[in-house]
């Protein structure tokens, strides 16, 4: 598209009614490239290939990353999206495969492990590296797709594996016994995309990591970890978390880049009112529909990004209809692209994406993750996608080919977005977020401890590779009667597989399953703790891009039933909570005011769900729930206010201030804590009976923590203050969505006080200056 980005965008927001939705445009230059020269141990052939591909010379990051793994240094690459990070692992994996070879040609003495995210990233890998003819080099993927011949032929004959921290988990590492001939001779682990590890599930692939470290010692392997990663704060720092192991890290991106037009959109203000009569802003997935529409009328390739897989059917279908109204030979030109599609649907997507077939795309993240997409010109962000990293991942689908590109923020009707369109120098300008996880975590630990003793007792020797909590949590675990001590190490003493009772996507624990009820299939489980608030009875369930209507909970038999269903709305569960210090960690004091963290204990009750409309987000009814308290502990950050600074403030309302300052407090944690909203969760006292002041707390939502409670009190200024902004430049009066309304609230947002939320904090950060 060139320099025509600009010139779009522009067109773009002259449509009628569009005036004021584009908020800041932000031109990102372009950047030349740098290269270097090839490492001296990379065979000719390979070299020789690499030239026929155009592939003349290396970006020097490629060989920053090449040289680091071949020496033997375990070593994480962050670099932009389409810098070509891959080539960096695959030269020392092509060469240390091509003189196994040499060695011995009869049998395999050198392999290779992938790991990465999704199918679709691990399959494009595949094609990527199937182009190479490299003596010893058998590559194939392993995951839930493959057929048990395809996995056999992996285990027994592959070099070159490519998989997913889920089938290492479940499949590999507990039948490792019949994977030793491939893991006795792996060479390179490759952790692809690693900033997507995060939260409780970074910390539970932090710990498949560890297990798979100790089985390859088992057999005498000692592989290389190679991670790349999109641009991320302190890479080394986490992927030492990560793998346990210390890090290199390469960060100077020598690829070249095109320039981009990156814009900022906020949808406007509706003439619906939402609860307690809010307005409601038009909503991020109808406002993308229009868009993508104007883009493929225009000719433009676009890949809009939206968070949920309903939302990307729903914006392609929407993009189709008006397509349809517009010009007809368009409708054909647009389609869906989530993850749940069958392998050959997929696949099909995929050529007609790279050949220019479809025009338009509506996606799910699945597609953000390496599918090499060149010649698209534009995309779209229904929403903030939750970090930095992942703003660049996303936008970097365009302009691939080199030249300028388009990027589109749109906002949804939340906190963060109306704070990040209205503040852009929160976006652009700034260090991308640190990942945050903590593996040591031992509500995540104990289980991957199980699981780790099942595949070979654990003994003292194994406290170095899980961490300086190991022991205390071992020690729990015999005291549960999960493991028993033997001179040789402590033993799992289930007859079941430890690895079934975890889920490395959850918190793990008790896990509910979900049954269709017509056929009685099994679709999936979800975690014990979150099963109230996802499938109770009356909940929409979406499995796979199937909407599902669930008809009764079974939290006896951890099973809730559902049958199909489309209906044209969503649901939201809404809670009552309580919650109680158990110990403080650390304490800073603010003035007159304290801020605190450490640890909390949380009693929740699911009590009521709404219902809402599904394109508009109109609120059609709630409905109550009779389901029984649950308990958690976990991490918190809170702030206290005694109380002659807040009578001297004169609020009207003081609960609802410091109920409306801790639900904006939720919604912009994310921006700093690489969390989502759901994530996490706050209560808001204008006197807790264990500070006995004003006290408003934000908690991890899983148990033992998950860092973003630790992470926001270490960057607690910042995320306060932008908090603060928040409230005060919306648009709206006695507040609604965009700033001070939570979808999850259990009072149903009341009470809440705008005007005396903004008082709060600023008196608070008054008291820290």
């Amino acid at each position: 598209m060139g320099s025509e980005a600009a010139t779009v965008l522009k067109r773009l927001a002259a449509g009628p009614g569009r005036a004021e939705r584009l908020t800041h445009v932000e031109s990102v230059p372009p950047r030349a490239g740098q290269t270097g020269p090839w490492p001296r141990w990379v065979p000719p052939d390979v070299l020789a290939q690499l030239a026929d591909a155009g592939v003349v010379e290396p970006w020097s990051h490629q060989v920053a990353t090449a040289e680091a793994a071949y020496s033997g240094q375990h070593v994480v690459v962050a670099t932009g999206t389409a810098s070509g990070k891959s080539l960096g692992y695959l030269l020392p994996a092509f060469a240390t495969l091509s003189i196994a070879q040499a060695a011995s040609p009869h049998r395999r003495t050198a392999s290779v492990l992938y790991l990465s995210p999704t199918k679709a990233l691990a399959h494009d890998q595949l094609r990527a590296i199937s182009q190479f003819t490299v003596p010893g080099l058998r590559p194939t993927t392993l995951d839930g797709d493959s057929e048990r011949t395809e996995r056999d032929w992996a285990r027994d004959h592959a070099t070159y594996v490519l998989s997913n921290p889920d089938m290492l988990h479940r499949s590999v590492l507990p039948n490792h016994q019949r994977w030793a001939r491939f893991l006795a001779c792996l060479q390179y682990v490759v952790v692809d995309e690693c900033h997507h590890y995060r939260g409780v599930f970074g910390a539970h692939v932090a710990g498949v990591l560890r297990r798979l470290r100790r089985i390859c010692a088992h057999y005498g392997a000692h592989p290389i970890f190679v991670c790349a990663s999109a641009t991320v704060a302190e890479p080394a720092v986490s992927g030492e978390r990560l793998t346990g192991l210390p890090m290199v890290e390469v960060t100077e991106d020598g690829s070249p880049r095109g320039g981009i037009s990156f814009g900022l959109w906020e949808p406007p203000l509706t003439s619906l009112t939402g609860e307690n009569g809010a307005p409601v802003r038009r909503s991020a997935t109808a406002e993308v529909a229009d868009l993508l529409t104007d883009l493929v009328v225009s000719g433009v390739r676009t890949v809009a990004f939206v968070r949920s897989r309903r939302g990307a059917e729903t914006v392609a279908l929407t993009a189709r209809d008006n397509l349809a109204e517009v010009d007809p030979s368009l409708v054909d030109q647009v389609s869906a692209y989530r993850a749940g599609y069958l392998p050959e649907e997929r696949r099909r997507l995929e050529g007609m994406l790279q050949s220019g077939e479809l025009t338009g795309v509506a996606a799910t993240n699945a597609l953000e993750l390496g599918i090499d997409i060149a010649g698209l010109d534009a995309v779209l962000l229904a929403g903030w996608p939750g970090t930095r990293a992942s703003l660049w991942q996303q936008a970097g689908r365009a302009g691939r080919s080199g030249g300028d590109a388009l990027a589109l923020l749109v906002a949804r009707d939340d906190p963060l977005d109306t704070f990040l369109v209205r503040h852009p120098q929160a976006i652009f300008g700034r260090p991308v977020e640190a990942t945050v996880f903590n593996p040591e975590n031992p509500y995540v630990l104990g289980p991957q401890l199980c699981a780790a003793a099942q595949e070979l007792p654990l003994t003292s020797a194994d406290y170095e590779i899980f961490g300086a909590t190991t022991e205390s949590v071992i020690g729990q675990l015999v005291r549960q009667g999960l493991l028993r001590e033997r001179p040789h190490g402590w033993f799992w003493t289930r007859r079941e597989r430890a690895v079934d009772a975890i889920d490395i996507r959850s918190a793990g624990g008790k896990t509910v399953q979900i049954v269709e009820d017509q056929t009685g299939r099994l679709l999936g489980t979800v975690d014990g703790g979150s099963a109230h608030a996802s499938v109770h009875t009356g909940a929409v369930y979406v499995h796979a891009g199937e909407s599902y209507l669930v008809r009764s909970l079974d939290l006896e038999g951890h099973a809730a039933i559902v049958e199909q269903a489309s209906p044209d709305y969503t649901t939201f569960a809404r809670d009552v909570t309580e919650i109680s210090i158990l110990a403080t960690e650390d304490t800073t004091a603010w003035g007159s005011a304290e801020l605190s963290r450490g640890w909390v204990q949380v009693t929740s009750q699911v009590i009521s769900f709404q219902r809402k409309q599904l394109v508009t987000g109109d609120v059609l009814d709630e409905q109550p729930l009779d389901l029984p308290e649950r308990t958690l502990r976990t991490k918190a950050v809170w702030w206290t206010m005694p109380d002659p600074v807040v009578a001297q403030l004169g609020l009207y309302d003081v609960p609802g201030a410091a109920h409306a300052a801790e639900h904006a407090s939720i919604g912009l944690l994310p921006l700093f804590a690489t969390c989502d909203r759901w994530d996490i969760g706050g209560v808001s006292t204008a006197r807790h009976p264990d500070t006995g002041c004003l006290t408003v707390f934000v908690y991890d939502g899983h148990p033992g923590g998950a860092g973003f409670a630790e992470h926001g009190y270490g960057a607690a200024r910042e995320w306060l203050t932008a908090t603060r902004e928040a409230i005060a430049h919306c648009e709206c009066v006695d507040g609604c969505p965009s700033c001070v309304q939570s979808p999850k609230c259990g009072n149903g947002n009341n009470p809440l006080d705008k005007g005396g939320a903004v008082a709060l904090l600023t008196a608070l950060l008054g008291s820290e200056a």
